[in-house]
């Protein structure tokens, strides 16, 4: 379980609210308009950013007083965050060790994370030679080798194709049920929402507002998001 417990961000003149809780395993989209606060707030999450005020809490253990590497999570950015020089193979090892010093049973864990990402006979390409949805799959099979059980999507995939994308979020819902991750997926687009998340939080209006079902939402907009929406 994941509590926001009276926290509050400030970047500059930026103010953002939160007190919410997430309960369960799955994803929870987080939507809202630019320049909202839903970076922001995933930044403080995996500890990028100090709060102001309050607490994060997973399951009970207030995660402020660690540094990003301790906390029980992963954060997956657009760019996917791969290293040129290394081959597809290396660059998913990496979620078991930053040394790459491996044992057999750790790379056979690396060739059981491409082929169940869909990779399986690509590991010694280099990201440079693979397309734009087989980055996203190597980073993916990163994640699931970290076996964090909070993953943090940001926009991860939003630069691929409206087909490739879904794709993706498809494999995404895939690994969380698979593993009983939580993952809280920042999107600007809804039908992302809709195709992934039950619930989703709203960032509107200087707070983080507690996660509801993300089809309720979206059938009936509060003002802040349905000027987004355009509706």
């Amino acid at each position: 379980m994941l509590a926001l417990d009276h926290l509050t961000l400030a970047v500059g003149d930026f103010r953002l609210a939160a007190h919410l809780t997430v309960k369960d395993p799955g994803v929870t989209a987080i939507i809202g308009a630019s320049g909202s606060g839903k970076s922001t707030l995933l930044a403080a999450i995996a500890g990028f950013l100090v709060p102001q005020s309050g607490r994060i809490l997973w399951n009970g253990e207030d995660l402020l007083p660690l540094a990003p590497g301790q906390r029980p999570l992963t954060m997956l950015f657009q760019d996917q965050n791969l290293f040129p020089h290394l081959s597809t193979a290396k660059n998913v090892a990496l979620g078991l060790s930053p040394s790459l010093r491996l044992t057999a049973a750790d790379w056979a864990r690396v060739d059981q994370a491409l082929l169940r990402t869909g990779l399986a006979g690509l590991g010694a390409r280099l990201p440079s030679e693979l397309s734009g949805g087989q980055q996203a799959r190597v980073a993916l099979a990163r994640m699931l080798l970290r076996a964090r059980p909070l993953l943090l999507l940001d926009e991860a995939f939003a630069g691929l194709g409206p087909a490739l994308k879904a794709e993706m979020l498809d494999l995404v819902v895939a690994l969380a049920t698979e593993t009983r991750a939580m993952v809280l997926m920042v999107s600007h687009d809804p039908d992302d929402a809709l195709r992934t998340a039950p619930q989703t939080i709203l960032v509107a209006d200087g707070m983080a507002h507690p996660p509801v079902s993300t089809t309720d939402l979206l059938a009936n907009p509060p003002p802040s998001l349905r000027r987004y929406l355009g509706k």
